[in-house]
């Protein structure tokens, strides 16, 4: 549920997502705070705000951040492409202030993470797992933040860390395939919004876990439900999870 008339401001207002967004505040009920783009004033921007989005840039992480924690106001961030270093970032912040991040602001994506994780749970590393994502030609992190969402819902299911046991980029002889390894497939062309299939591969048989974004919409309208959930919360890591109480 949105609260009505609580501001939201928008990091990253000019791309395609940030217009999506503008609609989508609207659409809550909510009031649009404004929007900043590089170089803008990300801390005039914080202080009218009760909450900020950002759906900007890795590099601009560590500024916004700073203003969120200085207007003392949550922030959920939609960005990906971050390293081990932007989640430091990410955890010290949260000390502080309300912090939700995510590679996928989706809510059918955030129940679909879900999914994968209980069946990854429950079928045995015997049955081999790929993630496979498609984006316009545009996208320019691989694989997307939505696929390293979902090969970490399936790597907790199983209870290993995913950065030991990935799988991508095959090119050539690659050898056999490692078992209860985690495969990573990123197909790039034309306008696709996001499509992604989680495929458990058995014995003489295969489940298919898939999700379909056919408009940016879906990522901007969760965003929001997200960013109002956020207010009045204490300081913390958040997810979407959380959001839709899973």
């Amino acid at each position: 549920m949105t609260q009505s008339g609580i501001t939201i401001g928008i990091i990253g207002s000019q791309g395609r997502m940030g217009q999506a967004l503008a609609q989508a505040i609207e659409a809550a009920g909510c009031v649009l705070a404004g929007g900043v783009d590089r170089d803008g004033d990300v801390a005039a921007l914080a202080a009218k705000s009760d909450a900020l989005v950002d759906f900007s840039s890795p590099d601009a992480l560590a500024a916004n951040l700073a203003a969120a924690r200085t207007a003392q106001i949550p922030i959920l961030i939609g960005t990906t492409g971050f390293d081990d270093n932007h989640h430091a970032l990410i955890d010290d912040a949260a000390r502080d202030i309300a912090v939700l991040q995510t590679g996928n602001t989706s809510l059918g994506v955030t129940l679909l993470a879900h999914l994968v994780e209980e069946a990854a749970s429950r079928l045995g590393d015997d049955w081999d797992i790929e993630i496979v994502e498609m984006h316009h030609r545009m996208k320019v992190d691989a694989p997307s933040g939505t696929a390293l969402l979902l090969g970490e819902a399936a790597a907790k299911g199983r209870d290993i860390a995913l950065s030991e046991n990935t799988e991508s980029g095959r090119d050539g002889h690659t050898g056999k395939r490692q078992q209860g390894a985690i495969g990573f497939a990123a197909l790039r062309g034309g306008t696709v919004a996001g499509d992604h299939s989680v495929l458990f591969a058995g014995e003489q048989e295969r489940i298919t876990l898939s999700h379909s974004a056919e408009n940016r919409m879906i990522f901007a309208n969760g965003a929001v439900k997200g960013a109002n959930w956020l207010i009045g919360k204490p300081a913390g890591r958040y997810t979407m999870a959380q959001v839709l109480g899973l």
